[in-house]
Parts: C-alpha cells; structure tokens; sequence
C-alpha cells in the first residue's frame, strides 16, 4: 500500500509536491516534534558559539528542508534524466569524466546532506557510469523493492550492506563508481576512526581505505548545496589517489579524517542541510576499536581534501 501511494505521489507536479512538504513540516516536527530534542541537542553541541534564536532557526530549517527532501524524493523515483539534470548541476563535472576515460573505478563518499536520492540518480543520468550503492534495506519489503527499482535507474545498483563485499569482489574486474553516504555512525563493535567534529568527539566508518586499495581507485567526496528550492549544486573532491604507500591503518585513518573535515565544511556552510535528526553521537571515544585523532580546530573548506578544478 506504501509503495503504490509512492507511485501515486511521484505523478504529482513537484511544486504540489513540495506544498505536502511544507504540511508534513507542520505536521512531523512542529505539532508532533518528531526528533526534535534529539536535533536540538545536536545543533547546541555543534554550535555553542551561536545564539539560541540561530540555533532555533536552524533547528526548524532543517526540518522544513528535509521534508522537501523526502517529498522531492518520491518526486526523483518518477522523474525523466533530463529533468533531474536541470535541477541537480555538478560545478566540475571533468573530475569523473577524466576516470571514466581510464576505465578506472572511483569511491565516492557523500553525506545526509541536501538530498542524497537526486544525488544518485542525477549522478547515474549525467555520467552514464554503473553506481554501486551501499545501503540499508528498509524494513517494508513491498517499500524497499520499490526505492531498490527507483534507485536502479540510470545505471544505479543498490547493494544492502550485508552483500556489498561480495559484490565488489564479483564486480572488481569492471570500472564502476562505489558510492557509501559515510556520516551514520558505525556499530560499537566495529573498527572506526576517532576525532573531533562539530565541536565533539565522533566516530567515523574506516573501510573505503580497503575498496580504495583493492581496486587501486581514487576516493571522491561529494559535496552537495541547496541553491533554492528544488534546485542543487555538487563539487566533487579528491580525497586521496593511487599509489596507496601507507599502511591500511594509516590510509584508513588519512581518508577518514580527510572526510571529516570535508564533512564539516560542508555543514558549516549551510547547517540547515544535514540530517540533525540523525544520532551521531550516540556514545563517547574509545568505544569499541578505532583509531584515535584528536585535533585542533578545523581549518576552513574542506582541508586536506585537494579540491579539483
């Protein structure tokens, strides 16, 4: 039933779409409040420095856009490649190309920002290139096969996590982009790399450093931005290339905390455009194993990642 209301709603005009955003808004985080503690102490920690009516403004932005988010989403599953091309523009686009023409494969790391499913189909219609996409399965089966088949197109692959290793090793021999949305928070029992983002000690994923290595393949971060409704931005930005001369553990750790600080440009740049809801920090260091960086302040755009022209 969920999925043919998605189908139903992915008919719709995207301006009527984004009319039910605006009264999911109302509905999901100003009359329920649906996660907005949870948002609220995140954006606090993140921003100690702003006022409580900035930090407020950001709190309600973020949900307003991330309702749009979800509606544009619906609105993307149904969409032409051309049209999703006209509202998703990539500022240096050579950077895949110039990997495309040498058959090499790319891992691409991108974040909860903006709206990641245009992302992956705007990707797909502008490069023409097979992405593999990391993912966790819905818990509807009837809604899961329909985003698995919505996202599937232009070249699209949704892979659950649970399967992604297997099909990298089946895949290897052919070029191809890995793309992973690599700011959720990794299981406590998993290996993770430890250092201080938005002003509090975070855990990130290490594994792209393994596909990196295997496949001999650059890693990409992919930054999204909101020019106005309905319409997005992305610049990509290498964050490291072949030939890999340090260790797994020290790759490992480099591409992470090149992630890291890449990650909180971006969100530091327009805040109401990350997930807030989601719980990052939902325990302390040194849970678990990882690594351990502790830093000073970030220095400002993305760091340490080498930004392409």
């Amino acid at each position: 039933m969920t999925a043919l209301l998605f189908r139903a709603l992915a008919l719709l005009p995207l301006p009527v779409l984004h009319a039910l955003g605006y009264a999911l808004y109302v509905v999901v985080f100003r009359t329920v409040r649906w996660r907005v503690r949870l948002a609220r102490s995140n954006i606090a920690g993140a921003f100690p420095e702003k006022t409580p009516a900035e930090r407020d403004a950001i709190l309600w932005d973020s949900g307003r856009n991330l309702a749009f988010t979800t509606m544009e989403a619906i609105w993307g599953y149904g969409a032409s490649g051309e049209a999703l091309m006209r509202r998703v523009r990539f500022d240096n686009p050579e950077c895949i190309e110039r990997y495309k023409a040498a058959r090499q494969s790319v891992v691409l790391l991108t974040a909860h920002t903006c709206n990641w499913e245009w992302l992956l189909l705007a990707a797909g219609a502008r490069f023409g290139i097979p992405i593999d996409a990391v993912y966790k399965p819905l818990r509807l089966t009837g809604v899961d096969a329909y985003v698995r088949e919505a996202r599937s197109r232009f070249g699209g692959n949704p892979i659950p996590f649970a399967s992604f290793l297997f099909e990298l090793m089946r895949r290897a021999h052919e070029p191809r982009a890995y793309a992973m949305v690599a700011d959720q928070t990794p299981l406590a029992k998993m290996p993770k790399h430890w250092t201080t983002f938005l002003n509090r000690d975070t855990a990130f994923f290490l594994g792209p450093e393994k596909i990196a290595r295997f496949l001999d393949a650059p890693v990409l971060y992919v930054a999204m931005r909101r020019e106005r409704l309905g319409h997005y931005a992305v610049r990509l930005h290498v964050l490291a290339e072949p030939p890999y001369e340090l260790d797994e553990e020290e790759a490992g750790a480099q591409i992470a905390e090149r992630y890291a600080r890449a990650l909180e440009a971006t969100i530091r740049a327009q805040p109401a455009d990350w997930m807030w809801i989601h719980n990052k920090w939902k325990y302390g260091r040194g849970t678990g194993q990882g690594t351990d960086r502790r830093r000073r302040k970030p220095r400002s755009a993305a760091v340490n990642s080498r930004p392409t022209a």
